[in-house]
C-alpha cells in the first residue's frame, strides 16, 4: 500500500463509488448509443479546456459524470472538479479537487479499439500525493479498478494484494513496458533508452489503463515518452502505489509533487520496484525541447 494519511473524512461521507459505477453505467450508455466510428468520429466544433478537440461522445460522457457530481453536491459534498472538458467547476470548496477525464483513450473510442476508460480522483490537496480515491473503468473488458489511500487497491472487488513480481529477461531487462504518448517523434527520441531497459512494448492507447496493468503485474512497468496531463494519471497512479507498486512524475522536484491541473507538466513512469523505476526514469524523450503535448 502507499503510505500517507488515511482518505479524509469529506471522502469517507460520501458514496464516491457509487457516483463513479453510476457515471461509468453512463458511459456504457454512451459508447452503446454511439456503436461505429461513423458515429463516434463526429466533434462539437470546440475544444475542451485541455487543448483537444472536443467529441460529441467526450460532450455525452462528461455530461453523465457530470450528473453524477451534481447528485453528490446537492447531497452535501463540496468540491471543485477538474475536467478534461469544462476545466475548472466550482461546487463550493477549492481544497478537494475531484479530478476527470471521461474518456481517457477518447482515439481508441471513436475508432472502436478496445481500450478507452473513465478515469476520477479525489484530492484533499493540490498534488498527485494527494489524491485519496482513485477510479478506473475500462470500457472495452469491462474491468474496475479502484483504490482508496491507505485502504489497498482493488481490480472487480478482488484486493490486488499479492501481485506478481516483475518478469526480466536473462539479459536483466524488463520483460514487458506499457508505453504511451506515442507521437512518432517521441518514440524516435526514446528508442535508444527503450532498448537498454525492456525487451518488449506495448501500447495501449490510454495513459490511466497502462498505469493500471502495472497495478497487477500485466506489464513489468511503464512510461510515457512525453508530459501527461493530470486528468490522465491521478486516478491510475493511486491504484499502482496502493498495489505497492512505484510511481514517479520525472520532471517534478519530488516523484508525486505534480499538479493537479490542466497542464501537461511531466511524463510519468511506474513500475514494481525502485530499481525498475530508476531505470524507466531515462525513458521519456527530455531532449524534444518545446514540444507540446497532442
Amino acid at each position: 500500500m502507499a503510505t500517507g494519511s488515511k482518505a479524509p473524512e469529506a471522502l469517507l461521507s460520501h458514496d464516491w463509488l457509487g457516483a463513479c459505477r453510476r457515471a461509468a453505467e453512463g458511459l456504457q450508455t454512451v459508447l452503446r448509443d454511439n456503436p461505429t466510428s461513423t458515429e463516434r468520429v463526429i466533434e462539437t466544433g470546440d475544444r475542451g479546456e485541455g487543448g483537444d478537440l472536443t467529441l460529441v461522445i467526450d460532450a455525452a460522457a462528461e455530461d453523465a459524470v457530470f450528473s453524477e457530481l451534481d447528485g453528490l453536491h446537492a447531497a452535501g459534498a463540496r468540491f471543485t472538479a477538474v475536467s478534461e472538458e469544462r476545466g475548472l467547476v466550482d461546487y463550493g470548496d477549492p481544497d478537494l479537487l475531484v479530478v476527470i477525464d471521461p474518456i481517457d483513450g477518447s482515439m481508441n473510442a471513436k475508432r472502436g479499439l478496445t481500450h478507452h476508460a473513465l478515469s476520477v480522483a479525489v484530492a484533499d490537496g493540490p498534488t498527485m500525493a494527494d489524491v485519496a480515491f482513485g477510479y478506473v473503468y475500462d470500457l472495452g473488458p469491462g474491468e474496475e479498478w479502484r483504490a482508496t489511500r491507505g485502504g489497498g487497491a482493488f481490480l472487480n472487488d478482488v484486493l490486488l494484494d499479492h501481485p506478481m513480481p516483475e518478469r526480466r529477461r536473462k539479459d536483466g531487462k524488463l520483460e514487458l513496458v506499457a508505453i504511451e504518448s506515442a507521437n512518432p517523434r517521441w518514440l524516435a527520441a526514446s528508442s535508444d533508452a527503450l532498448q537498454r531497459v525492456t525487451g518488449r512494448v506495448r501500447a495501449m492507447g490510454s495513459i490511466a489503463i497502462s498505469l493500471c496493468q502495472v497495478a497487477a503485474t500485466r506489464v513489468d512497468g511503464m512510461a510515457t515518452l512525453w508530459n501527461c496531463r493530470a486528468v490522465d494519471a491521478a486516478a491510475a497512479q493511486l491504484i499502482v502505489r496502493e498495489s505497492g507498486g512505484f510511481v514517479a512524475f520525472t520532471a517534478c522536484d519530488e516523484p508525486l509533487s505534480a499538479p493537479l491541473d490542466l497542464e501537461p507538466r511531466s511524463p510519468v513512469v511506474a513500475s514494481r520496484t525502485e530499481a525498475a523505476l530508476a531505470e524507466l526514469a531515462t525513458v521519456p524523450a527530455s531532449d524534444l525541447e518545446g514540444t507540446t503535448y497532442s
